[in-house]
């Protein structure tokens, strides 16, 4: 019997690799995030994490992943997806849900290092876990969330045909701003030319996601 049956889940696109997050991945991702995630004048996070003291910095990231892969149970569960390109740590890409079996609902969420944006990798690897929800799992909404102020990340909802679905006050370092809150399904998602690579996903896995039984 798998223990931890994401152990094995890989999601592959044309440039990229995404796995459930591990231990060695995590320090390299830590790495990352030192090497900066965006201009400090900016701040796209509801959690401003980015703003933590740099000494401590790199022990919080483990500790958050940690305690979320920790809390994974099908009623209520976030992926965190290590996302590669040649081999090497460049971000991260969160997959979530809350009673999925019920609201075949997910949700999604994350970032890259500085030096790797503008390239299209972040609607590459969106598009990786929304497809991998909408054909695999067996998701019939998927939502999404970003900034106002944050052209980056409304830029690869539109890309991939995600509509707004109203908008959240959220307070950033002390300022009022806004968010706008996204949404797409599986006949509005504007699809890659590309086909999702997915290995690893086993009965013990779908099991856990509360992903639909083939057939």
């Amino acid at each position: 019997m798998e223990h931890w049956p994401l152990r094995r889940l890989v999601l592959r696109t044309p440039r990229l690799e995404l796995r459930p997050d591990d231990d060695a991945g995590l320090d390299e991702l830590a790495a990352v995030a030192y090497g900066g995630v965006h201009p400090p004048e900016e701040m796209p996070f509801g959690e401003e994490w980015t703003d933590a003291d740099p000494r401590y910095l790199g022990r919080g990231i483990l500790q958050y992943y940690w305690g979320e892969r920790a809390a994974l149970a099908p009623q209520r569960w976030s992926v965190h997806f290590l996302v590669r390109l040649d081999g090497r740590v460049i971000g991260t890409q969160r997959l979530g849900a809350g009673d999925f079996a019920i609201t075949r609902e997910v949700h999604t969420g994350s970032w890259i290092g500085l030096r790797h944006q503008g390239q299209g990798i972040g609607t590459e690897m969106r598009a990786a876990v929304v497809l991998f929800a909408f054909d695999h799992l067996g998701a019939q909404v998927a939502r999404s969330a970003a900034n106002a102020e944050n052209p980056r990340s409304l830029g690869v909802s539109r890309r991939l045909g995600y509509r707004r679905d109203g908008t959240t006050t959220v307070v950033r370092r002390g300022r009022r701003t806004e968010d706008v809150r996204l949404v797409v399904t599986p006949s509005t998602l504007v699809r890659p030319a590309w086909t999702l690579g997915v290995d690893g996903y086993t009965e013990e896995c779908r099991a856990l996601l509360g992903g639909i039984s083939p057939g």
